[in-house]
């Protein structure tokens, strides 16, 4: 009965089979009675049938929308841990979906190739939920965004969540719409030539709702452990078909144009992520772009070789914001020395940690990535984790201290590299709003934990060294840490215009003069001209040269490689005079970002 239901069978939850027939199937190895119950609302219950390896089925008559839950060996009654959606929040009734019904416009859109992705980081609920992001979209596609990013939106406990803390990674959280209003912002969003990307955690489930290890311990693995409890064992098969068919889940019946996968380096089993990549691609018209991105602290190089598009490029970041800031607290201490190395190695070759020991990390991290593309690594100055992970949540216009023109300078870096550039939202129009990180857990005794954890966290830092420091860090369970967090759409003020203006303009050259060549671009090496002064230079695909001068200290410095280039040669300079004075007097302002044409022409002559 089960063949019908799909053009692939998902092996797991409750999957309409046509002629009003619904097919349960759910894994539940800890149950030695082999007594699961489907209690479907207004029926009776009914035994499954035990399948063998742990697996229980029963398919029967039941409509759509009806509400039903396991019983486990006599036990309580709980969720479907493959619910298509939830009726109310985590710990209630599943609720039985048709996730083929939907009436899609835009039945032609084939994606976009990785090349062209300017990816723009949201979350759905500060946003105003799944028609709030849909109400932004002509203003992001207009800015120049090609690529939206939905912060994790699978089912978490109570309101408000950053949603890393999700425990139903196949349910679209109810608080931000319905799951057909999510199809409608992915179909609306193709309408705009807009690719919609999805952030899902495969790397461990939320403290609250998480009824697994009640009747299926076998999930987990108890000889290792991770900040979160007890890794996933993704050494058993069920495990490995329930996260591979949850990403074919999202790209299939809600057609997002790709996943970031997080923190890859916190799955036990390093060799499942190339195995779920295979899986998907195999399963997935060729004809569509399907983009796969990875967040991944060990950056191993090599999964970029095996179904992976790109990865988070945390390492940029950090040398930027020690450089932006000189905040040298926690993991921007390895940054500190010798940032100018760090900025060359990072636009030259990606990664700056290739197998050499971090300090902070007391350890030997990373693999050689200088034979990667520039377009396998995502280029970013500020996202969720950056700043929501501070105690207070500022943005980098509040840590620059009102002298904006490295920050402005470096925003032209990070939009007219090679990299793939990504943005946090609020961050085009310069928003100071903070990113609290926020929690809404109606269980008091985890409240609490979560709210003296975070505290703990920022102890060792100076500021917070104190009972008073630390009782100023706000505390994610209270709603002000939600409201404080809330962003406008688009602000109508003058600097807030400027930003846009920027970004728009930014964004424009990059579309017109770097996107179109990026196909089998290449580093030709950065050269270090001063203190935080390097001139980066890329082969780009129709055989020019994209060349950056980048000075992002307060001296202006010396170039001597700078040439008489003619006028029409300059693409951007973040000041001013900053393009004549590289050209006549061979000096690069400070805080300045210049960067050349990179015209085939250009290119010859250089070579």
């Amino acid at each position: 009965m089960a063949e019908a239901c799909a053009s692939f069978d998902y092996a797991f939850g409750a999957i309409p089979c046509g002629d009003g027939l619904v097919r349960f199937r759910v894994w539940a190895p800890g149950i030695e009675r082999r007594d699961v119950v489907l209690e479907i609302e207004g029926q009776q219950p009914v035994p499954m049938d035990y399948e063998g390896g742990g697996y229980y089925r029963l398919t029967l008559p039941c409509r759509v929308g009806a509400k039903y839950r396991y019983r486990m060996g006599g036990g309580r009654a709980v969720p479907d841990p493959a619910s298509r959606l939830q009726d109310g929040d985590v710990h209630d009734a599943s609720v039985v979906c048709e996730t083929r019904a939907y009436p899609w416009k835009n039945t032609d859109w084939r994606g976009r190739p990785w090349t062209q992705a300017v990816l723009y980081e949201i979350h759905c609920g500060l946003a105003g939920g799944f028609e709030g992001v849909e109400a932004r979209l002509q203003g992001l596609a207009q800015l120049g965004v090609t690529a939206l990013e939905l912060m994790p939106i699978a089912d978490f406990p109570g309101p408000r969540n950053w949603g890393y803390d999700g425990v139903l990674p196949y349910a679209p959280d109810c608080r931000y719409g319905t799951p057909d209003q999510l199809r409608h912002l992915v179909d609306a969003a193709h309408g705009l030539g807009m690719m919609v990307f999805l952030d899902v955690v495969y790397n461990h489930f939320g403290p609250d709702g998480n009824y697994l290890p009640s009747y299926a311990a076998d999930f987990f693995r108890a000889d290792i452990q991770t900040p979160w409890g007890p890794a996933i064992d993704f050494q058993q098969e069920a495990v490995q078909a329930f996260f591979s068919e949850n990403a074919l889940y999202w790209l299939s019946e809600f057609r997002f144009d790709g996943l970031r996968l997080d923190a890859v380096h916190a799955i036990a089993d390093q060799s499942w992520p190339a195995k779920m990549a295979r899986f998907v691609r195999s399963h997935i018209p060729q004809q569509r772009h399907i983009h796969l991105v990875l967040e991944n602290h060990n950056n191993a190089a090599s999964l970029l070789t095996q179904g992976f598009d790109a990865q988070w490029n945390d390492d940029g970041h950090h040398v930027l914001h020690y450089i932006l800031t000189g905040e040298t607290q926690g993991y921007y201490s390895d940054y500190s020395q010798q940032p100018t190395d760090k900025l060359a190695r990072f636009l030259a070759e990606g990664f700056v940690y290739q197998g050499v020991r971090d300090g902070v990390a007391d350890g030997v991290r990373g693999e050689p990535s200088a034979g990667l593309a520039p377009t396998q690594f995502v280029c970013f100055l500020q996202n969720h984790d950056q700043v929501g992970n501070r105690a207070w949540g500022e943005r980098l216009v509040s840590l620059c201290k009102g002298d904006l023109t490295a920050l402005r300078a470096a925003v032209a870096l990070q939009l007219l590299i090679p990299h793939i550039p990504m943005s946090f939202m609020g961050e085009e129009y310069g928003a100071a709003t903070p990113f609290h990180y926020f929690t809404s857990h109606e269980d008091e005794a985890l409240a609490r934990a979560v709210r003296e954890g975070r505290r703990k966290e920022f102890a060792a830092q100076h500021a917070f060294e104190t009972n008073e420091g630390q009782a100023g860090i706000p505390d994610p369970n209270d709603i002000q840490a939600w409201e404080a967090s809330i962003v406008a759409a688009e602000p109508d003020n003058l600097e807030a215009r400027q930003w846009r203006d920027d970004y728009r303009r930014l964004l424009g050259l990059r579309r017109g003069h770097v996107t179109p060549y990026l196909e089998g671009s290449r580093s030709l090496g950065v050269d270090v001209l001063a203190p935080l002064c390097v001139h980066a230079r890329w082969r780009l695909s129709h055989g020019g040269e994209l060349s950056i001068y980048c000075n992002l200290s307060q001296a202006a410095c010396v170039s001597s490689g700078a040439q008489a280039w003619p006028d029409d040669f300059a693409l951007f300079a973040s000041k001013s005079d900053g393009y004549e004075a590289l050209r006549q007097r061979k000096l690069l302002p400070a805080c300045t970002v210049a960067v050349l044409r990179p015209s085939a022409h250009y290119g010859q002559e250089a070579s």
